[in-house]
């Protein structure tokens, strides 16, 4: 399951069922949450802007039980679920709300309802490799990263054969890898660094700049700038989205190929991938664009 944050016997009141008068008079609620966040981060740097914050969660617990009211337990719990992933670092929640003065007719000793969310979000992979059997190094890359707990390959383009920037060195073969995922960003570049890693990528050695690879993995973006729902800034290592994606044919014209309406978040704004590929294709003929 992975790491979790964990809070038990959150208590709050709120006005919540399905029967006459329970929306008209305040009733106990006790909750427990668990969140699924990676934790490797802030165990690292000790530092609270990398895990989510107990109290926070705690206090939006409060809040949605307090808040609006909901005929059934299982809308409030889904409720409290949603509005526990809007926070960036949250990979799944699992919420078990507890009714214990439920007017059942019956003695019980507790109600309780228990839901678990995900989220899900898109995210663009760039796969490169000119050392080796390129086609069948992309194509394992690709299975390990469908592998990958918490990511679903969702579509592959075509295998693009490319010429190299930089040093003189063998002709790249690139690809796009669109997938939906439920880990925070720096987890999946983790992930994609371990995958690197598997095929012979060494990080450990001093590095060409635009050297040659036997396996290249770049997190281009994640989320959709299309409806301001992508995530952009500086994560540890990470920057999103990649910094010189809009300048790459080679990442432009797989994305083109496997996603032609995608829209990728440049320094002056998000910018249909199309148009980015045909002016770096105008400009490469020598062309004004």
């Amino acid at each position: 399951m992975g790491d979790l944050i964990s809070v038990r016997g959150i208590q709050a009141r709120g006005r919540h069922g399905a029967l006459p008068g329970e929306q008209d008079q305040d009733q106990p609620f006790v909750v427990d949450l668990d969140v699924g966040c990676d934790l490797l981060p802030s165990a690292c740097s000790d530092d609270l802007d990398d895990t989510l914050s107990y109290a926070e969660l705690t206090q939006l617990v409060v809040r949605v039980v307090e808040g609006p009211s909901a005929h059934l337990v299982e809308t409030l719990a889904g409720h409290i679920a949603e509005a526990v992933l809007l926070a960036e670092r949250a990979e799944f929640v699992q919420v078990s709300v507890h009714k214990p003065e439920a007017p059942l007719g019956v003695a019980v000793s507790d109600v309780a309802v228990r839901v678990r969310r995900e989220r899900e979000r898109q995210a663009v992979v760039a796969l490169g490799a000119n050392l080796g059997d390129r086609a069948a190094t992309l194509a394992r890359a690709v299975a390990d990263l469908g592998a990958l707990d918490g990511v679903r390959v969702r579509a592959v383009s075509a295998f693009v054969d490319t010429a190299p920037v930089g040093p003189p060195q063998p002709d790249y073969l690139n690809a796009v890898a669109i997938v939906t995922t439920r880990l925070h960003p720096q987890t999946l570049l983790r992930e994609l660094q371990a995958i690197e890693a598997a095929h012979g990528r060494r990080r450990d050695e001093p590095a060409v700049l635009n050297g040659p690879r036997t396996l290249d993995l770049d997190l281009i973006q994640v989320g959709d700038p299309a409806q301001d729902a992508d995530l952009h800034g500086v994560y540890g290592e990470l920057v999103l989205p990649h910094p010189r994606a809009h300048q790459r044919s080679f990442v432009l014209e797989p994305w083109y190929d496997v996603q032609p309406w995608a829209v990728l978040r440049t320094p002056q704004g998000p910018v249909p991938v199309g148009e980015l590929l045909a002016a770096r294709s105008a400009q490469e003929r020598g062309t004004s664009w």
